[in-house]
């Protein structure tokens, strides 16, 4: 019997061997699954770094444009208001002489009161009219008409 106890034990310690080599073989295909896995990780890594460079660059890029559209768009606003304020002066100011100017007109037109025969007092009424617009306009801006 003692053979046969060697025997048993012997093959039972084969057979575990046997299961050892197989699970040996079996870990090293995962391992080397693995290492492939780590290689295009890796890779996945690195793009994800270049990826992330260039996004900060542009990122970086279009911060300046932001400053620049800015700095451009305060000018051409502050220049915006600028020339509505001369329109608006220019503006006033031909209210002005167009308000003048019908002051003229309606003292230069005879009135359906005054006979045909009176052209000299609507020259004079218009004169006085014209008169009396230019020193208004003295008055309000100092300018000479």
């Amino acid at each position: 019997m003692s053979h046969t106890l060697g025997l048993v034990i012997e093959s039972l310690v084969a057979m575990l061997l046997l299961l050892t080599i197989g699970y040996c073989w079996l870990l090293n295909k995962r391992l080397l699954r693995l290492k492939a896995d780590e290689q295009s990780l890796k890779a996945t890594i690195g793009e994800l770094i270049t990826v992330t460079e260039i996004a900060e660059r542009a990122i970086g890029g279009l911060k300046l444009t932001v400053r620049e559209v800015n700095e451009n768009l305060g000018r051409e606003i502050a220049s915006a208001s600028t020339l509505s304020e001369q329109l608006k002066k220019q503006l006033a100011e031909g209210d002005n002489v167009l308000r003048r100017l019908s002051k003229i007109v309606a003292a230069a037109r005879p009135s359906s009161e005054q006979p045909e025969a009176q052209p000299t007092l609507s020259a004079a009424r218009a004169n006085a009219a014209a008169a009396e617009a230019f020193a208004e306009r003295r008055r309000h801006s100092g300018l000479a008409a």
